[in-house]
């Protein structure tokens, strides 16, 4: 099963839209490629297979109509210049498990391969799980690529009907839960020394922006003691921001951008505006950070006579994994003698969107120094044969609680 499952991931690897480099973009012409080949394989494990209004491929398991539904899948878009399993990993391991299951389950399984979840052509991202969990915003549609083209255009010229995407979401009634399988795209996995785990929650988000405004001069002529330097306001504000992330479990702060005016070797900068990303898998915990964070920025600009403005520019709230699920995969782990291993998401996925759903569950599986989004994404042929069996366990032993 490795070898088959690693060899299609490579031969999926090989449809991009950019020579010498995997960039799979929604609606283009190597997405199309890649759902017939990825229809081939679906089809060959027995599944019933069609393209949706929004572009996600679905295959379902035979003579399973009526029967409440099981989802799996993960996506099938890129960044660019991309690694060959995020996203594809949990698709192509999705067929891997179910071409093996047997007898047929008393539940159907749909496995989809979301379209758009990096958001990586339009500015918008996990279109095709919003429109399967019913939360999909039209406005969406008008958004256009650098091309100029909107996604109502490329939708239509896929031979897609964006006029029926709300039609397309799921009665929760009908849906038992969702299962993702997904490079863990981080090291905590590769330094416990351990193949899968399970997710806890997918991590909430809160980016702000951060300007100060000092006074700009000479940097010959003004004292040391007399400046307003924005930029030294900045510096000790991002250190304060790193060791206070640092000291608390699962809470992560990153300033990832930071631009200064007049930004010139000789001028004391009069200006700087930063990014700030706060994630952390429990709301109260990220609420908590951003309230003493931007409380100490405050002092810090006042101690240096530094005027600032801070603008919350996105807010997403955590994602939990649903308990009852966390605990079947953990039997399924141990059934395979393993470590059950325990840890959140950084990194956003499919799961968000479905929740809106139903309940949702993640297997992370191991990759090589938690390296995504490049070329040196890389996973083990052993890892990889490890989370269909596990797939496979939880399939055969699947059952929703009834207070589920």
């Amino acid at each position: 099963m490795q070898n088959s499952l690693m060899n299609r991931l490579a031969e999926l690897s090989t449809l991009t839209d950019t020579p010498g480099a995997l960039t799979r973009l929604f609606l283009s012409p190597a997405h199309r490629r890649a759902i017939m080949l990825i229809t081939a394989w679906m089809q060959d494990a027995g599944l019933e297979t069609h393209v949706d209004a929004i572009g996600n491929l679905i295959g379902r398991t035979k003579n399973s109509t009526g029967k409440p539904t099981l989802l799996l899948g993960s996506h099938i878009d890129t960044v660019r210049d991309a690694g060959p399993y995020d996203g594809n990993f949990g698709v192509l391991a999705a067929i891997s498990a179910v071409k093996a299951l047997a007898p047929d389950p008393s539940y159907a399984i749909e496995i989809i391969a979301f379209g758009d979840e990096e958001g990586s052509r339009f500015p918008q991202t996990l279109s095709g799980s919003r429109a399967v969990a019913g939360i999909f915003d039209p406005s969406a549609l008008d958004a256009a690529d650098k091309t100029g083209t909107t996604m109502r255009d490329a939708l239509k010229a896929f031979g897609c009907n964006p006029g029926a995407i709300a039609q397309i979401a799921r009665n929760p009634a009908e849906i038992l839960a969702y299962v993702e399988l997904h490079i863990e795209q981080g090291p905590v996995l590769e330094g416990a020394k351990l193949p899968v785990g399970i997710v806890t929650a997918i991590n909430g988000a809160s980016r702000l922006s951060v300007t100060l405004t000092g006074t700009a001069g000479h940097a010959g002529t003004i004292p040391m003691s007399m400046r307003r330097d924005a930029l030294a306001a900045a510096a000790e504000q991002i250190l304060f921001i790193q060791s206070h992330a640092t000291a608390i479990p699962n809470l992560v702060a990153t300033v990832g951008s930071i631009a200064v005016h007049p930004g010139a070797p000789n001028s004391v900068p009069g200006r700087a505006t930063y990014s700030i990303d706060i994630r952390a898998p429990e709301d109260s915990i990220r609420a908590q950070a951003v309230a003493t964070i931007t409380g100490r920025l405050k002092e810090i600009a006042a101690g240096r006579d530094i005027e600032i403005t801070i603008t919350q520019t996105h807010d997403a709230p955590a994602t939990e994994c649903a308990p009852w699920l966390q605990a079947h995969l953990a039997a399924a782990i141990a059934a395979q003698n393993l470590p059950v291993f325990h840890l959140p998401s950084g990194a956003g996925h499919d799961a968000m969107a479905i929740a809106a759903l139903c309940p949702v569950a993640m297997l992370f599986v191991r990759c090589k120094g938690g390296i995504s989004h490049t070329p040196a994404e890389s996973i083990t042929a052993e890892d990889a044969e490890i989370a269909v069996a596990v797939l496979l366990e939880f399939l055969r032993n699947f059952e929703k609680p009834e207070n589920a």
